[in-house]
């Protein structure tokens, strides 16, 4: 990979399936129009708070839907906590001081939580009408950046820990900006600078307050953030997967599953999950690959990540995962280049892609266009 910077790699060997590590974020935050949508995470964790039967009427617009095997639901709506002061939610009394502990105090709204004049109620609305869905990412990912730095006893750890993700240049920088905001991103990433400033400018963070050093930190979010999706219903449907039953009632329950999610696909479309990113220590290490030995998942429906093995790894060897989905990897070279330069501002070289530079490559550019509008369809 043209440009490679950090890299993971193995001490051991590890299996198939094994867990390689499981990691919390630096910081983490909820995007701003999944949250508009009343997708209801942890203001802290981003663990799903709707039950899997709430989450499943929500999400199929059957409001009478019962859920069999209820008890499967892990969700405990009992140890929910607000805080006291705005009223945002957390899943439980750790999460609710782990957030003030961290950020919250800098950030808390209090009375003014509804205030649309509020400097961050600002920044938050100037986000939405610039990034609309697919998110990717979220401007509140920047400001408990600040935030923590803001609370933190010791500054100069926190601003050391954010230093170690991976930087870029300017025309980079630029570019990363142009891909979240458009067209006008020059003029939106000026206003969000402003909006930025008014709501949490510090004078230990001045540098990341000037235009070069906000473009900085706002590159840094685009190029490091990992997505997390938290999903109570898709916990639950993993229960029943491993539930032992007779055949006859595997086959309902198997049957019942499945036409709710054809009703949610109706209903919901693709937008199944709460979802957010964050800014994760070491998987922000892990280059990319065509053809992954490790992946990133999110089963305890919060925000630490748990990355695992997809094939056996051997002892120096580099962990690496995939910056592209299962359909965008199956296509051809010229086509996931293109994806990874538009989106990742690198050229890779991965083993795929080395072995098949030399060899001919059928896809021409058309079949390629073509290739995007069957994947838009």
């Amino acid at each position: 990979m043209s440009g490679r910077g950090k890299g993971l790699f193995a001490k051991k060997s590890i299996k198939k399936g094994d867990s390689i590590f499981i990691e919390r974020p630096l910081v983490s935050a909820q995007f701003l129009w999944n949250a508009l949508y009343k997708y209801k995470a942890c203001e802290y964790c981003l663990r799903a708070l709707e039950t899997a039967e709430e989450n499943a009427r929500r999400l199929s617009g059957i409001p009478g839907l019962n859920l069999p095997h209820p008890e499967l639901c892990r969700v405990r709506p009992e140890l929910h906590q607000a805080c006291p002061q705005c009223q945002v939610m957390y899943c439980s009394s750790e999460c609710r001081q782990a957030a003030a502990d961290q950020y919250h105090k800098v950030l808390c709204l209090g009375p003014s939580h509804e205030d649309p004049d509020h400097p961050i109620n600002k920044l938050k609305d100037a986000w939405r009408t610039m990034h609309y869905p697919p998110e990717t990412s979220s401007i509140m990912l920047m400001a408990r950046m600040v935030a923590a730095v803001k609370q933190a006893k010791d500054k100069a750890h926190w601003q050391k820990l954010f230093s170690h993700f991976c930087s870029r240049t300017a025309n980079e920088e630029e570019e990363i900006a142009h891909k979240l905001l458009g067209e006008q991103f020059r003029g939106q990433l000026a206003l969000l600078h402003s909006l930025f400033s008014e709501a949490l400018y510090d004078d230990h963070l001045s540098r990341w307050f000037v235009p070069e050093g906000f473009r900085s930190l706002f590159a840094l979010v685009g190029t490091n953030g990992q997505g997390i999706g938290t999903s109570s219903l898709s916990q639950w449907v993993h229960a029943c997967d491993a539930l032992e039953l007779p055949a006859q009632q595997r086959e309902q329950l198997d049957s019942f599953i499945d036409q709710l999610y054809k009703d949610i696909e109706k209903e919901t479309g693709d937008f199944l999950n709460c979802e957010g990113s964050g800014l994760f220590m070491l998987q922000s290490s892990c280059n990319h690959s065509c053809i992954p030995n490790a992946e990133a998942s999110f089963p305890d429906n919060n925000f630490l990540l748990h990355l695992s093995a997809l094939s056996d790894i051997s002892p120096g060897e580099e962990i690496c995962i995939s910056y592209l989905d299962c359909c965008q990897r199956d296509r051809s070279r010229h086509s996931r280049h293109k994806i990874l330069r538009e989106n990742y501002l690198f050229v890779c070289s991965c083993p795929k892609c080395v072995s098949q530079m030399d060899e001919l490559d059928m896809t021409s550019e058309e079949e390629d266009e073509e290739e995007d509008e069957m994947t838009d369809v």
